[in-house]
């Protein structure tokens, strides 16, 4: 009698890298970077502590990538809207906001780990503010491209900060109470955004 063993199903490197990273996002989210542990990763992500080092040279390493991660995600937030199709601001605001939200529901550890944690040293300390500043310069040039907004130039950087500052702070506070309706948090998002740039919502 013979008795057979399911085959073992190989992980690529690609994809332990990733089981690594949603890990280690996790856990720095919810207790920071000085209170997280690359055991603590390795054990979530179900690898070994080597297997961590072979994609990730130190902590600091892991938690940098996964903020350059973040930075190099917010792009998308505006790509392929035609802002000249004639659509309504509100509309093009909420199709921007609704897709936020939804990277933010996914993402949070995003946010508590640039709003939140405080932890880290001067490199890590410099990376989150660098990543706040790509924001801002995202949103300031969104703004600046908006043909029915009418705010004097030397403006519309801080409106950028304002509305950068106000939705992350309007993201930890969704963090915090998951059980609001996306919609809500949409409506509340698109008036906080269309009263800043001077647009005034239906």
């Amino acid at each position: 009698m013979s008795s057979t063993t399911a085959p073992r199903t190989r992980v690529s490197a690609g994809e332990r890298r990733e089981l690594v990273l949603r890990a280690a996002a996790q856990l720095f989210g919810q207790h920071g970077y000085a209170g997280t542990r690359l055991d603590d990763v390795a054990a979530a992500a179900h690898v070994t502590k080597p297997i961590v080092y072979r994609h990730f040279e130190s902590k600091k390493a892991l938690y940098l990538a996964l903020l350059a991660k973040h930075e190099a995600d917010m792009p998308a937030f505006f790509r392929d809207l035609d802002v000249d199709a004639g659509h309504p601001p509100e509309q093009v605001l909420r199709t921007i906001l609704e897709h936020w939200l939804d990277y933010v529901r996914d993402n949070s550890h995003a946010w508590l780990m640039l709003f939140r944690d405080s932890s880290g040293d001067d490199e890590i300390r410099a990376y989150r503010r660098e990543v706040s500043a790509r924001a801002r310069e995202l949103l300031a040039g969104f703004v600046a491209a908006q043909p029915a907004v009418q705010i004097p130039p030397e403006q519309v950087e801080p409106t950028a900060e304002l509305l950068r500052s106000g939705l992350a702070g309007l993201a930890l506070w969704w963090i915090d109470n998951p059980d609001v309706p996306k919609d809500v948090v949409t409506d509340v998002a698109v008036r906080l955004s269309a009263a800043s740039v001077g647009w005034a919502p239906s």
